[in-house]
């Protein structure tokens, strides 16, 4: 059976989701991108809340979803989570593959202060 590339992704998503939990010591970063915008929060999973959320449509950047939007929105998470005194956090990359945008993110958000 073969899956379109969304199905794959949900599928992949959802197992990486069986084992990756975000508590209120180490909440979870959730990364999400659609075809025109980069979207990334922080969840507390035992709560069911959203701590901190940041995204390229906020921020107000042209190229939603290109490497400069993902290093953007991940030095604004990083600097709003610093603000609400969250350092160290479980990353979540949604499915997608640590390349690219998600890994620019990642990258972006560690060098602002991030742990993970």
């Amino acid at each position: 059976m073969k899956y379109t590339k969304a199905e794959a992704r949900k599928r992949r998503h959802f197992r990486v989701r069986k084992k990756v939990a975000g508590t209120s010591e180490k909440p979870r970063l959730n990364v999400f991108k659609s075809n025109t915008f980069f979207y990334a929060q922080i969840i507390d999973d035992s709560k069911g809340i959203t701590l901190v959320a940041s995204s390229s449509m906020k921020l107000g950047l042209k190229n939603g979803c290109n490497l400069e939007a993902a290093k953007a929105v991940g030095k604004d998470i990083a600097e709003k989570a610093k603000s609400k005194k969250i350092s160290s956090v479980v990353f979540d990359r949604g499915g997608y593959l640590f390349h690219g945008k998600v890994k620019a993110f990642a990258d972006s958000a560690k060098e602002n202060g991030m742990k993970f």
